[in-house]
């Protein structure tokens, strides 16, 4: 029998009983659909992650007071600014200061670092206030060490004293009208000039880090909550690494047991993140292919059902010719074109479903970015759905083509 006939028998079975058919194409289709909007999910949570991370430079070290092993673990210390969180090896709260700086300065692989301080601050313009992230970095040579990109104005300058450079989203819409270059906004009482908006979503403020001490008034002068570091090659960022740690753990008198700061690495970050993204995505994808399990136990029992009734039929196909290959092929087509039907209207239903999550969801931080619907996605759930179609309608198509003539023309 040829395959376009074996095809048109299996299309005409699927037509025969329509409500069976659709139901059996609904559970393909919820499974699909949830499928594809998972993986836009983790598509778009990546995608905001790279956006976030990877603009941060492969070269950038960021050192930091404290030391938690906990956190080590997860490739690399402390987020920028925070102590770590874990236990130190002093009674002391360790810091950074001078000396540290001093250590950094005897080190030829580091090309620039960036001594910063942080905190909450009050800002205001045109009457409304809100309560912001105000960095203060070393001006000289923060432009050189930064990712950030201006989008209006200029970066900090080696002469600057009363002036800010801001966020972007701080400067569009977080107060009732926009900020723009060379207006005034009030940190803590202090008015500073607007010199810069960076090319970000941010609310951030940084200004000199001489300025900052005023208006942070819990910071102790030549004391900083991070230093960041800017290697010169980063082929040998784990060789600098290594004489950075053996450099200030003999200036600070502490060794591996008792290390009280922490170097973490943007690549390191990213890599270990991006590991932790793909397992959770691998987690959620397999939690979206049980409603895929459930639609093929659909179509095998549609597949047995349509055995039984077309036992006859099928005692006529071969008393007049047909090969138990051709009574195969027909069931098989027929679980294959269920899959086929129910993963394209799937994929529209899961395209829509990703398309909404984010206004359903709300503002999450890691789906800023919206979802992203891969072609890869859309082909590796076509696909997933005829395959599946056709294993669970394998049984029952066996079991089609083994019936004898005889025995089927007597089935009531």
């Amino acid at each position: 029998m040829k395959l376009r006939k074996c095809l048109k028998h299996a299309f005409g079975m699927v037509l025969h009983s329509r409500l069976r058919s659709w139901l059996t194409i609904l559970g393909i289709v919820i499974g699909v659909a949830a499928v594809i909007a998972i993986m836009s999910i983790g598509g778009g949570m990546q995608q905001t992650m790279t956006e976030q991370l990877g603009g941060l430079g492969g070269d950038i070290l960021t050192l930091s007071a404290g030391y938690s092993r906990g956190f080590r673990m997860f490739g690399g210390g402390g987020p920028p600014g925070e102590g770590g969180g874990g236990s130190t090896a002093t009674e002391e709260e360790p810091v950074l200061d001078r000396t540290d700086v001093q250590a950094l300065r005897g080190i030829p692989d580091i090309e620039a670092f960036d001594t910063q301080i942080s905190g909450s601050v009050d800002v205001t313009f045109l009457g409304k206030s809100g309560s912001v992230r105000l960095t203060g970095v070393d001006q000289k040579v923060w432009s050189r060490i930064t990712t950030a990109e201006i989008a209006e104005g200029r970066m900090l300058d080696s002469a600057d004293q009363n002036v800010i450079v801001i966020g972007g989203r701080l400067a569009e819409d977080y107060f009732d009208k926009p900020v723009g270059i060379n207006q005034m906004l009030t940190i803590e009482e202090n008015v500073f000039r607007v010199v810069g908006i960076l090319d970000d979503s941010s609310t951030s403020i940084y200004m000199p880090i001489q300025m900052a001490y005023k208006v942070l008034d819990d910071k102790e002068n030549n004391v900083y909550d991070s230093i960041v570091i800017k290697v010169k090659d980063e082929e040998k960022l784990d060789e600098t690494i290594e004489k950075i740690e053996k450099k200030l753990m003999m200036v600070r008198h502490v060794t591996e047991k008792t290390k009280d700061f922490s170097i973490s690495s943007s690549k390191q970050m990213q890599e270990t993140r991006s590991e932790m993204m793909s397992s959770m995505n691998a987690f959620l994808v397999a939690i979206a292919g049980v409603s895929l399990i459930v639609g093929a136990v659909g179509v095998a029992n549609t597949m047995f059902t349509s055995v039984l009734e077309k036992t006859k039929e099928i005692g006529i196909m071969k008393a007049i010719g047909a090969r138990n290959r051709d009574i195969m092929i027909i069931f098989l087509l027929n679980a294959a074109l269920i899959g086929l039907v129910g993963g394209f209207i799937g994929i529209v239903f899961g395209i829509i479903l990703s398309g909404a999550l984010p206004a359903l969801m709300g503002e999450v931080g890691m789906l800023r970015e919206g979802t992203f619907v891969s072609v890869n996605s859309i082909f590796m759930a076509i696909s997933v759905s005829v395959i599946i179609g056709i294993i669970a309608g394998f049984v029952p198509a066996y079991q089609a083509s083994k019936l004898r003539p005889v025995d089927a023309l007597r089935y009531e």
